[in-house]
């Protein structure tokens, strides 16, 4: 094994940028792993969320190890509209779909008071763990492609491609118990989520067609989000504890 690397300043950049990349790119995988894993009963969400990054790092894992299949995947395989499309633009795109499927079927069931059993609504209160990671599993192999061409494209040493995935996969198993756990405790943040979810989705789907989107804009459209939304959830609490005192001084 050769770590001649270590000693290659332009190499260790590439692996800070790389990991700095790899971690935000698993926030949208961790994202849907968290959703999802809330919905089943609460002795089972820490085992899915486990068993869901697991996943993903063995995929990720396998797909380093097939890198020179991963690059002919980039290659375009037919053409339609005077479009290329490759393998990895078909399966973005089908990524992308049911991500969309997901989210929209998800809003409905949160902001639907009555809902009932039509083609959007099959999701229950609760789901089976085999539906969970079969999901799961789906959405790891969109994100995992993705980020493995991500690497392939800014390093040629697959050493520095395997620290920066798994450094990224532990950041997301340490991550994955608290954002779950947050997310379920503020239902307007299940929402606010599952917009993520639906604008990464029509992304995915964009860049299937070869719309490429700067993942910047993603990313700070959902930095400003959810710095919107924690202004708001101050405001509640705020609210909540004003109320609180002027209860408490009726009493007296």
């Amino acid at each position: 094994m050769d770590f001649a690397w270590l000693s290659d300043p332009t190499a260790l950049a590439a692996l800070a940028t790389l990991i700095v990349m790899e971690v935000v790119l698993g926030i949208d995988n961790l994202i849907f792993i968290s959703i999802l894993s809330n919905k089943l009963p609460e002795h089972q969400r820490s085992k899915a969320r486990r068993i869901g990054i697991g996943l993903a790092l063995i995929l990720r894992l396998g797909l380093l190890s097939t890198i020179a299949i991963i690059v002919t995947l980039t290659e375009p395989i037919f053409s339609l509209f005077g479009h290329g499309f490759s393998w990895r633009d078909l399966i973005l795109i089908g990524g992308g779909l049911f991500l969309v499927w997901k989210a929209t079927k998800e809003i409905h069931h949160n902001v639907d008071p009555t809902p009932s059993d039509d083609v959007f609504d099959t999701a229950k209160a609760t789901m089976t763990f085999g539906a969970a990671i079969t999901q799961i599993l789906l959405l790891d192999l969109v994100f995992s492609l993705d980020s493995i061409i991500t690497a392939v494209g800014m390093t040629d040493v697959v050493m520095i491609m395997v620290i920066a995935v798994v450094i990224a996969v532990t950041v997301m198993l340490l991550a994955a118990n608290p954002l779950a756990q947050f997310i379920h405790a503020n239902p307007t943040v299940v929402l606010l989520a599952l917009g993520f979810l639906l604008m990464i989705g029509m992304t995915l789907i964009a860049e299937g067609f070869g719309a490429h989107v700067p993942k910047g804009y993603i990313y700070a459209a959902m930095a400003f989000s959810a710095l919107v939304e924690g202004l708001n959830m101050l405001s509640r609490r705020a609210a909540r504890r004003k109320a609180a005192g002027s209860g408490a001084d009726l009493k007296r």
